[in-house]
């Protein structure tokens, strides 16, 4: 069978290579091709364009390079057409899939959906657009298959990829040797990968450090950003360092983590890592997304737990002096601390179920273009 497959992010590049090793081995003579990355391409399939050349963040970001966008869409479209593939697969990445999605509907292509987009916090009328192009929906969150019940919209739910991910580093002899190295008197510091966010958040995460002497405040740097960005913030700090592409690391010798909302919260938590979630924005675009944005919780763990497992402190309340609280809890109070150890396991065990993620999904694909049952 002949699979396209379109992830436009790093993430999606290694969730769609772990999907396309689960897949050889359903269909050992599939032939794949994707617009993805160097992950993918080494699981096996033919690269056309990296996801490097795709991923414009930002509004402005956006408007500045939608040339390029159309440019992009056209020439995916016309390369679907050319290759004739059995199935779409798209991963995530919804400003693009989805226009690809309803094209490719259009011109009697199979459309397939892995890791849905957040339409349950925004733009939910997209969902009207997935039941109309999208043929079969695979979501990655538990309450992600209510939400499209609602909406009279049938999905599978696989399991969460990251959980096989952080399981197979665990596992791995490197990731042993690093946290017999590490002193466990380590906290972490997640403060996001774009500029704008670290400078609104980093910051506050640095003066808490001056309060806990005894300990080691280790920054994961961005890939991308200079080296000079980072010095400078750091400088006045005794206890801090950095590290670079090594967050998986970090986090294996970590006692406790002050995170930046998103997937980092998550991976956290796989860990084990009990984690304070820290987000501040510009307040033009906190009171947007406030209106916006309809969740409960900003933080993955929460969201999906359906509670506050995790402190989150949220633009005003993100200040060193709540901070400063939060960690100290987090380091000191033994009742706390077995909470979040108890909510962390059950969260890996609701995000495991049925076993891994990508080979699940590869399961449902294969059996779906097969026509068997499910």
């Amino acid at each position: 069978m002949k699979y396209y497959i379109i992830a436009g992010e790093a993430s999606g590049d290694l969730h769609g290579s772990n999907l396309i090793h689960e897949l050889r081995k359903k269909d050992p003579s599939a032939d794949i091709r994707c617009w993805g990355g160097d992950k993918m391409q080494a699981a096996g399939a033919t690269l056309v364009k990296h996801y490097k050349d795709l991923a414009f963040m930002g509004f402005l970001e956006v408007i500045k390079n939608l040339g390029t966008i159309f440019k992009n869409l056209k020439a995916c479209k016309e390369d679907i057409l050319q290759y004739k593939p059995d199935a779409l697969i798209l991963i995530d990445y919804p400003g693009f899939n989805l226009r690809i999605a309803e094209w490719a509907k259009q011109q009697g292509y199979k459309v397939i959906y892995y890791i849905s987009p957040q339409v349950w916090a925004w733009k939910e009328n997209r969902v009207k657009l997935i039941k109309k192009a999208v043929d079969k929906m695979l979501v990655i969150l538990p309450f992600e298959k209510d939400f499209y019940k609602k909406w009279n919209y049938e999905v599978e739910y696989v399991g969460h990829p990251l959980v096989e991910v952080v399981d197979d580093f665990i596992n791995n002899e490197q990731g042993t040797r690093n946290v017999e190295q590490g002193s466990k008197n380590v906290i972490a510091l997640l403060p996001g990968s774009r500029k704008q966010e670290i400078l609104k958040k980093l910051p506050i995460m640095l003066e808490v450090a001056k309060h806990f002497p005894g300990y080691e405040f280790v920054v994961a740097k961005a890939p991308g950003l200079e080296e000079s960005f980072y010095a400078e913030l750091l400088a006045p700090y005794q206890n801090v360092s950095s590290v670079s592409d090594k967050t998986y690391n970090l986090l294996m010798r970590s006692k406790a983590a002050l995170v930046t909302s998103g997937t980092a919260t998550l991976e956290t938590a796989l860990f084990g890592v009990p984690e304070v979630i820290c987000y501040k924005g510009s307040s033009f675009s906190y009171q947007i997304a406030k209106r916006l944005i309809k969740i409960k919780f900003i933080g993955l763990v929460n969201l999906i737990m359906d509670k506050e497992v995790v402190k989150e402190l949220i633009q005003d309340e993100l200040t060193v002096k709540n901070l400063r609280h939060e960690l100290n809890e987090l380091l000191t109070n033994e009742i706390k601390q077995k909470q979040v150890k108890e909510d962390y396991s059950s969260l890996k065990d609701l995000l495991s179920k049925g076993g891994h993620a990508s080979a699940n999904a590869a399961g449902i694909i294969y059996n779906f273009m097969a026509g068997l049952p499910e």
